[in-house]
């Protein structure tokens, strides 16, 4: 039996601008997110590691499409932040050009991980990038970051809401998440490691 990738192994591996620059992957897991969404918080805290992704509310932090390995071959992604009011069109434009191919084009890209700020969840853009990935028919998982700024009532609201409204979309879940009380950790974790899991059991690893 393949053992799960272990998120806490994660590693810095390379940073790339372009599609063409992509590292050679068996499988990968996608992090996207609004900029200041809890992204870069989210995967810190899911690996245990607190500046392996950088949180900045610098834009031009999260021009490029970041690789951590976890183990040969495997990674995890951090994808550039998206809906920061001041950046240039054209900036923008290369962005979503970015993020869209890479959606729907990655053959190693296992699942995403989609990053909602809890008390806007579901903005246009976050629909948007589900446009461009559920048709894949790949997995997502959406973390409603900053859970713990709502009340009990607010958190059972918000969350049954989000289901409510992508209920069409099969190949989505849902989960209230926070990086501050560590409010859904565990379980996020331990459906990226299954997802990871699954994919390396029907990609073994080629004999050298």
């Amino acid at each position: 039996m393949t053992a799960k990738p272990v998120l806490n192994r994660a590693q810095f591996h390379t940073s790339v601008a372009q599609l063409r620059d992509l590292p050679y992957s068996r499988a990968e897991i996608a992090f996207a997110g609004r900029s200041n969404a809890g992204k870069s918080s989210a995967i810190n805290l899911l690996t245990r590691k607190n500046r392996l992704a950088f949180t900045s509310k610098t834009p031009g932090r999260t021009q490029l499409i970041n690789f951590f390995e976890l183990d040969a071959d495997t990674y995890l992604v951090d994808l550039p932040g998206y809906g920061y009011a001041k950046v240039p069109p054209a900036v923008k434009a290369k962005w979503e050009g970015l993020l869209s191919r890479y959606l729907q084009q990655r053959d190693a890209l296992v699942g995403m991980v989609l990053i909602m700020d809890a008390r806007h969840p579901l903005t246009p853009l976050d629909r948007q990038m589900l446009d461009w990935f559920t048709p894949t028919g790949k997995p997502v998982h959406i973390l409603l970051s900053k859970a713990d700024k709502l009340s009990n009532s607010e958190k059972t609201l918000t969350l049954r809401r989000v289901e409510q409204e992508l209920a069409a979309l099969e190949s989505v879940t849902v989960q209230l998440f926070s990086s501050l009380s560590r409010l859904g950790a565990e379980d996020a974790a331990a459906l990226i490691e299954d997802w990871l899991a699954k994919a390396l059991q029907q990609d073994p690893q080629p004999a050298e």
